[in-house]
């Protein structure tokens, strides 16, 4: 878009969706960009039901703990809180009143873009909003029946085989679901007791390689069907959620 083609679209919804992502390993069978993707994807599609525009998307996240693998590249915490609070003040002034944060990190990304919204929104009133597939899709993903959130998992994997099914070497997807600790869950769908969710670091994340490559899960039971249901069901959420917002 122009910069007067972009003046025109702040008026009316000033509505603007902000992808934001990793560059990471996402085991054998998963594109490093797998979480970017699914974010643009998602903020795409968002953004032609509500007549909003999207932002060009932020391919880093906070990753440290997968740098054992070839071509991670990481930000630190307190950098991606910085660039996302220039991204939102940028946007903020240019107008637009309501910004849309994808997080398709999931929940790595989300303790320092939680920051940075609460930043901006502190700062000038700005309305930040932070979605995520892991939160946002909870209902859709039980009735799918999909495994426990991990990485390169079949939530992942089946999500990819919907939007980018090129990219995919299931040929090369591993099994790798690890015994449960009944204290220690990461998947907001998990209805028991639990701790706060910690990354790994990365002597765990390297012992993975031999194991796994990286996965966590089981990609070997996704699908691009599931991935459709997944992606439509998540912008279903994102849409009505704004349409609450708004009135």
């Amino acid at each position: 878009m122009t910069w007067e083609e972009i003046a025109d679209a702040i008026r009316e919804p000033s509505i603007v969706l902000v992808p934001l992502g990793s560059t990471e390993q996402h085991g054998r069978h998963l594109p490093e960009g797998t979480d970017t993707m699914v974010a643009i994807k998602v903020a795409l599609d968002v953004a032609k039901e509500i007549g909003g525009i999207v932002a060009p998307p932020l391919w880093f996240g906070w990753s440290p703990h997968h740098m054992p693998y070839a071509g991670t590249i990481s930000l630190r915490s307190e950098v991606l809180v910085d660039v996302v609070v220039d991204i939102c003040r940028s946007l903020a002034q240019h107008g637009f009143r309501t910004i849309i944060l994808v997080n398709g990190h999931r929940i790595a990304n989300l303790p320092p873009l939680q920051l940075a919204a609460a930043k901006v929104t502190e700062e000038n009133g700005t309305r930040i909003v932070l979605v995520d597939p892991a939160f946002m899709a909870k209902t859709v993903a039980n009735r799918l029946g999909l495994g426990d959130i991990g990485h390169g998992d079949e939530l992942e994997t089946s999500h990819m085989l919907y939007i980018h099914p090129e990219l995919i070497k299931m040929d090369h997807a591993s099994r790798n679901v690890p015994p449960p600790k009944r204290m220690y869950r990461v998947d907001p769908r998990y209805e028991g007791d639990t701790s706060v969710y910690v990354p790994s670091t990365a002597a765990e994340m390297d012992k993975l390689r031999m194991i796994s490559g990286g996965v966590v899960g089981d990609p070997t039971r996704a699908s691009a069907e599931k991935g459709k249901q997944l992606h439509e069901g998540l912008v279903e959420n994102i849409v009505a959620m704004i349409k609450e917002l708004e009135s």
